[in-house]
C-alpha cells in the first residue's frame, strides 16, 4: 500500500489501492441518469462553466470515504489537472452542515461522478460514524468489527477501513473479520472457534476448540465460543481446562430468545436472556476461581452503543465486544450544490458559498 504525502504531512491513500472501475464510472455507468443528461446537454451546447462545487451533511460525524472519493475525482473524470479540489480527511470530525470538500473546475469534466462521490461518503461516514461512537461507549476497550454477514461482500474493504479510521483516530484496538475488510491498510481478518467448527466436531466445543489449537499458528489469540450447548460458565471451564495458556479468550454470544443454563434458577428480578450483566459476572469468577484470570471474556449478539453504555456504566467484566449489524445501520448522507459559476453566486435558495479553513488542497 503506498500514501500520498499532503502538504500539512497527512497522508492519503493511493487511488490504485482502491480498485475502482474507471471505465464504467467514467462513462457514467454507476451515475443518477439525469446527471449524465446534464452533462450531455452542456456539450451539446458547447457550454463548460467553470463552477465550485460544494459537498456537506447535517450531522454531528466522522469522516469516511474522502480518500476514496478524492480517488474517483482522480482517475474518473475527464480532466483531473483542470480540477481544483479541497477537501478534509478521513477522520476529521464534522459539525452539521460543515463543507467537507469543494470541487471548482469545468462541470462537464466531472459532472457524472456527483452520484458516486457522494454515495461513497456517506456509506464510509456512516461506518467511522457508528464506530467512533462505539469506541468512545466501549471505554477504550477492542472492538470486533463484525458486519460482514450482515452486507453485500462488496462493501467489506471499504467499511473495514472506515472502522479502522475510526479505530486509529481514537487510537483503540479495531479488529476485522475478514482480509478484504483489512486489505487497505495491509492488516488480516481475526475470528473464533465458531459455532461451525464447534458442530463439525458434534457439537463437542472441547474437541472443536483442541483440534483448533493444534492447527492455529503460535501468534494466534485463540478465542472461542462458549454458547453452543447454551452453558456458557460449564463450557468456558471446560475449554480453560483443556487448551491452557493457548486460550486467549471465551466469547459469549447467547441468542436473545434463550436463558443460560446458569441463570436458571435465578430469574425474577431481570431480564435473563441473551447476554446479559449477570451472565457474563458468572462466568468471570468461575474463570477466576478456577486460575484462569487471564482468560479474557468477549461480548457480542446484538450489541448497540446503548448496552455497551449500560454495561460500561455497570462495570461488567468484559474486555473486548464484537459488534456487528448495528454498526452498518442507520443514514448519513451527503449534499453536493454547484454554489458558483463562472466567479457569481449560482446556489439555489437556501444554499450559499460556505468556505472553511479546514479544507486542505488536493495534489
Amino acid at each position: 500500500m503506498t500514501a500520498v504525502t499532503t502538504r500539512a504531512g497527512r497522508e492519503r491513500l493511493d487511488p490504485e489501492i482502491f480498485d475502482l472501475p474507471v471505465e464504467k464510472m467514467r462513462d457514467g455507468y454507476y451515475t443518477d441518469a439525469y446527471f449524465n443528461h446534464t452533462r450531455a446537454a452542456l456539450l451539446h451546447d458547447h457550454r463548460r462553466p467553470r463552477v465550485v462545487m460544494q459537498l456537506f451533511q447535517r450531522k454531528h460525524a466522522m469522516v469516511g470515504g474522502m480518500d476514496e472519493s478524492i480517488a474517483i475525482l482522480k482517475l474518473c473524470s475527464h480532466d483531473w489537472d483542470g480540477l481544483v479540489v479541497h477537501a478534509l480527511h478521513d477522520g476529521d470530525r464534522l459539525e452539521p452542515w460543515e463543507t467537507v470538500m469543494t470541487i471548482e473546475g469545468d462541470y462537464t469534466s466531472f459532472a457524472h461522478l456527483e452520484t458516486v462521490v457522494l454515495g461513497t461518503l456517506a456509506r464510509r461516514t456512516l461506518i467511522a460514524t457508528n464506530t467512533a461512537r462505539v469506541l468512545e461507549a466501549a471505554n477504550g476497550k477492542p472492538i470486533i468489527f463484525m458486519p460482514a454477514r450482515h452486507d453485500h461482500h462488496r462493501v467489506q474493504t471499504g467499511d473495514g477501513y472506515a472502522a479502522y479510521v475510526a479505530g486509529a483516530v481514537r487510537g483503540a484496538e479495531i479488529g476485522v473479520t475478514s482480509d478484504a475488510q483489512a486489505s487497505w491498510w495491509g492488516g488480516q481478518g481475526l475470528g473464533t472457534v465458531p459455532h461451525a467448527l464447534i458442530a463439525a466436531y458434534g457439537g463437542n466445543t472441547v474437541l472443536a476448540a483442541t483440534k483448533f489449537a493444534e492447527w492455529a499458528p503460535e501468534d494466534l489469540r485463540i478465542t472461542v465460543l462458549v454458547d453452543f450447548e447454551n452453558d456458557s460458565v460449564r463450557t468456558a471451564l471446560d475449554v480453560a481446562r483443556a487448551l491452557g495458556p493457548r486460550l486467549w479468550g471465551v466469547r459469549l454470544d447467547t441468542s436473545s430468545q434463550l436463558v443460560d443454563r446458569s441463570l436458571w434458577d435465578e430469574l425474577g428480578d431481570f431480564d435473563p436472556r441473551g447476554v446479559n450483566e449477570r451472565l457474563v459476572r458468572k462466568v468471570r469468577a468461575a474463570l477466576d476461581e478456577d486460575g484462569f484470570e487471564r482468560v479474557r471474556i468477549v461480548a457480542s449478539g446484538g450489541f448497540t452503543v446503548e448496552k455497551i453504555e449500560q454495561f460500561e456504566r455497570s462495570g461488567v467484566p468484559i474486555d473486548a465486544y464484537g459488534v456487528g449489524s448495528s454498526l452498518i445501520r442507520g443514514e448519513n448522507d451527503f449534499t453536493a450544490d454547484i454554489v458558483l459559476t463562472d466567479g457569481r453566486p449560482a446556489g439555489k435558495v437556501g444554499r450559499r458559498f460556505r468556505p472553511s479553513e479546514r479544507l486542505e488542497l488536493v495534489r
